[in-house]
């Protein structure tokens, strides 16, 4: 009895929301800047999770090795070019024309496959 009141009101609300479409954030008419703010973060994120990994390998081999920063530096360094690589590869990936076609061709394939 609980669960079909429970279901009958969340389906009653998703129908409003679906007719009212004037929310906080309207996925439809912000797809683009939505896009583009998940790829920035997305860039954003894996430069720093690559110093951070780097930093921490080098206070490791620091503390091991008993060396006073060496390793930190270098790691950091090894960081920072292994995470401009990653970074320059992804917005390669992303505005490469090649890409963006071979995606299209392929949900081509996809919908011609359901046919």
């Amino acid at each position: 009895m609980i669960s079909k009141i429970l279901f009958i009101s969340l389906e009653t609300g998703y129908k409003r929301m679906k007719k009212k479409k004037s929310g906080l954030f309207v996925y439809d008419k912000n797809r683009d800047w939505a896009e583009n703010l998940s790829i920035i973060t997305q860039l954003g994120l894996t430069m720093a999770g690559c110093v951070l990994f780097c930093f921490f390998v080098g206070r490791w081999l620091d503390n091991i090795i008993g060396t006073k920063g060496i390793f930190i530096t270098i790691f950091i360094l090894f960081g920072i070019i292994g995470g401009g690589n990653t970074v320059y590869r992804q917005i390669l990936e992303v505005t490469d024309e090649s890409y963006k076609n071979r995606w299209k061709k392929s949900e081509k394939q996809k919908k011609d496959t359901r046919h």
